[in-house]
């Protein structure tokens, strides 16, 4: 991108529509499920870190996903909250560019972090007497950094490719920051972005998709070839709650993307679904795995009763 042009211009955001009865009611709502999302997320972080029962490797990479979450809220709520109250849709270029990088950070993160997830729930049950030779913290440390540096390595080059063209158009077709959405403002060829986009995005998606359809198949099947009735329903009831999770964030990720390439597709339709991904998996993870996982459920039980008592 041209530097000193185009830094001075400023970018203009799809309109929220809002009526003059409607912009405080939107704002008060905004505000109490950015906030829902920060406690609770911020409550799972915080029971994970403070409780040594639960510092094991399903525990472990599960920490991880708030921390993501609230990368991709805290991208998207703020600035849409100052929109609402201040009726102006404005953003720097800067601003823009970085509110992009941080919600494709979380869309990145939260598959791989699920996919490390789904890996370690399949040597637990398919190999549980070599669980803790395999998953062994050397190993752990090593999943959660390979996780953040590919998502960190492959958002920054997308929007570095992307910064690097002029933009000749001012108006973002979505409610929020995207790169594919940055793409529509510029004039010069942009195959290259398309063709690593395009790659970025297959070998996420579908190595994603992959892991989790292969350990899931052989946890099937070892659920089915078990004898022991609780085990098994235990083990599919985590799955169950994990393959919930993937699928939403999965299903909604891959619409919004398709949706930007196809015109056939209604822009309203299109903007739904990529607020979507923003708003139901930080509100939804936290009260799944919170609610499901049992031991998660009861150790934060435990830390609110004993802070509540330690405040009386």
């Amino acid at each position: 991108m041209d530097g000193n042009s185009s830094s001075r211009n400023l970018l203009t955001l799809e309109t929220l529509n809002l009526s003059t009865t409607h912009t405080y009611p939107a704002f008060i709502f905004g505000t109490i499920t950015y906030l829902f999302i920060v406690f609770c997320n911020l409550l799972i972080l915080i029971t994970i870190a403070v409780r040594k029962r639960l510092h094991k490797p399903m525990f472990i990479l599960l920490f991880n996903l708030p921390i993501s979450d609230m990368i991709g809220a805290t991208a998207f709520f703020p600035q849409v909250l100052l929109s609402i109250v201040t009726q102006n849709r404005v953003i720097s270029f800067p601003a823009c560019f970085t509110q992009a990088f941080l919600i494709h950070l979380y869309g990145t993160g939260n598959l791989l972090i699920l996919s490390a997830m789904a890996y370690d729930r399949y040597v637990a049950i398919c190999c549980p007497l070599r669980y803790n030779a395999i998953m062994t913290p050397h190993t752990l440390i090593r999943i959660v950094i390979l996780v953040w540096v590919l998502s960190f390595s492959f958002i920054i080059i997308v929007i570095i490719l992307t910064a690097r063209l002029k933009a000749c158009r001012t108006s973002i077709v979505d409610l929020y920051c995207n790169n594919p959405s940055l793409l529509k403002l510029i004039c010069e060829d942009i195959t290259v972005n398309n063709y690593y986009g395009f790659a970025v995005t297959f070998v996420i998606h579908a190595g994603s998709l992959s892991i989790l359809m292969y350990t899931y198949g052989q946890i099937l099947r070892t659920c089915i070839m078990t004898n022991q009735r609780d085990a098994r329903q235990k083990a599919m009831q985590t799955c169950g709650t994990h393959l919930v999770v993937f699928l939403i964030l999965q299903i909604s990720t891959d619409f919004t993307l398709i949706a930007h390439r196809l015109d056939s597709v209604s822009p309203l339709l299109r903007r739904a679904c990529g607020v979507s991904i923003l708003i139901f998996p930080p509100v939804l993870d936290p009260i799944i795995y919170g609610l499901k996982v049992k031991e998660l459920k009861q150790s934060m039980l435990m830390f609110i009763k004993r802070n509540v008592n330690a405040m009386k």
